[in-house]
């Protein structure tokens, strides 16, 4: 995947993040259960800022596991709402919002600047190992996994505050629904998915990725 389509997915979710209407409802709750908007903001801000790890550390010398083990192995998924994994997630975005809209905005736009400049320079096979899973990605991966936390994210936190979004082009929108596809795949066979883009008559009830 080329960098730029993660650049061009953080520069929209920049922009919701300076809206006025995100500013107006910031204490609010948000459309996703137990976050406010503030929260959410921040945890959308935050796939900006774990970016920053990534070009800054030394390459890792572990092996890169494939991007679908990734999700295989991911303890976030299917973790009840109110489960610590969960929890943890919406204190970060909170502790991450707490300094208000125009700090986090000042931030995910410096930070932004920075990294296009790093991206250009970091090579798309650099191993990037991830802490908090203990396990490591390719920057191309790693990037990919950047880039559907924005775009799912800045639809929950557009819908919260009544905002529309721009379509993404192409470039940034087809690898995740490449990835989202393949997960749904995994999760309910090849042919629930088929039909489901197909066959409403046959279509199943749920046919979500994560």
């Amino acid at each position: 995947m080329s960098p730029q389509a993660y650049l061009v997915a953080a520069e929209q979710v920049v922009a919701l993040l300076e809206a006025p209407e995100v500013a107006a409802a910031w204490g609010r709750p948000s459309a996703l259960a137990e976050m406010t908007v503030g929260g959410l903001a921040g945890h959308l801000a935050y796939q900006i800022f774990s970016v920053d790890p990534a070009l800054r550390e030394p390459a890792s010398s572990s092996a890169p596991i494939p991007l679908l083990e990734h999700y295989g192995r991911a303890a976030w998924i299917d973790a009840p709402l109110d489960g610590e994994v969960n929890a943890g997630i919406r204190a970060k975005g909170e502790d991450i919002a707490s300094g208000g809209p125009s700090s986090l905005v000042e931030r995910a736009r410096t930070t932004l600047a920075s990294q296009r400049t790093g991206l250009a320079e970091c090579p798309g096979d650099k191993v990037v190992f991830l802490p908090q899973t203990g396990w490591a990605l390719g920057l191309d991966d790693f990037l990919v996994t950047r880039l559907v936390e924005l775009v799912v994210h800045r639809d929950d936190l557009a819908v919260s505050v009544g905002l529309a979004m721009p379509e993404l082009p192409e470039a940034a929108f087809d690898p995740v629904l490449t990835l989202l596809a393949r997960l749904a795949a995994r999760r309910h066979g090849q042919a629930a998915l088929l039909r489901a883009l197909t066959r409403v008559e046959r279509a199943p009830a749920a046919i979500n990725a994560i």
